[in-house]
């Protein structure tokens, strides 16, 4: 059975699915098998982030409406499958079909990771109905720290007892100059357990564009992504490097 985890932010623009895309990849390259679920209904991007396979023409609600078998609407990717998300939300979307398309994968892989979209409505909801744990996807500044807390709370209210924190796009050297909160009051502000903190890196704003396949092997965030992925699997890894 596989480890579902949810990832999440709240609000947008904090980097999540770059984030659950490099991670998925972490551990598709550890040799553990990895689905990954774009669950931003209408405004996906996962297949771009994870240079997809473009000739799919299925995504997970068709599996939901009888159009196409399970594995129909798997799409190979650099690293871990992918199911993407449909173009629009429909009445036959419930906690209950999406728990039963879940159970057509959970047998084959390690791990399901869900990418919520920002907010706590709709697919968010449908996700963490079916998760086993969370992450919290963070910028260290007081806005997207805020909403995260409100989107832990949500998980937590979900029945999840297992959310924890990514700090994402952390500086040191705005930090010091007062720009960015620093990683203890990130922790406090939010009162989760942190499992990693990703640093600047540009060349994960060209992610969703050229996908991570454009992310140098030794790049910051592609060792921050690893750091992750091995404590996930109980490695003991530092935090921060």
């Amino acid at each position: 059975m596989a480890k579902k985890i949810i990832f999440g932010s709240g609000k947008g623009g904090v980097g999540k699915s770059t984030l659950t895309a490099g991670i998925a990849a972490s551990l598709t390259a550890l040799g553990l098998n990895v689905l990954v679920i774009d669950f931003d209904v209408g405004m996906g991007c996962l297949d771009l982030i994870l240079s997809a396979d473009d000739t799919g023409i299925f995504n997970w609600g068709d599996v939901i409406d009888g159009a196409c078998e399970p594995t129909a609407a798997l799409r190979e990717t650099l690293g871990p499958r992918l199911l993407v998300a449909p173009n629009s939300f429909s009445e036959e979307y419930t906690e209950q079909s999406v728990a039963e398309l879940i159970k057509n994968y959970d047998d084959d892989y390690d791990y399901i990771m869900f990418d919520a979209p920002a907010g706590v409505s709709g697919g968010f909801l449908l996700a963490a109905s079916c998760a086993d744990s969370g992450i919290i996807v963070s910028t260290p500044d007081e806005v997207c720290v805020r909403v995260g807390n409100y989107a832990a709370d949500k998980l937590f209210e979900a029945g999840l007892d297992d959310v924890r924190l990514v700090i994402n796009r952390f500086s040191k050297r705005q930090t010091v100059r007062g720009r960015y909160l620093n990683i203890d009051e990130v922790i406090d502000a939010t009162l989760l357990q942190l499992i990693g903190v990703v640093p600047e890196d540009r060349g994960l704003s060209y992610c969703s564009i050229a996908g991570l396949a454009s992310l140098p092997p030794k790049s910051p965030g592609r060792r921050a992504f690893d750091r992750i992925a091995g404590r996930l699997e109980g490695r003991d890894v530092n935090l921060v490097i």
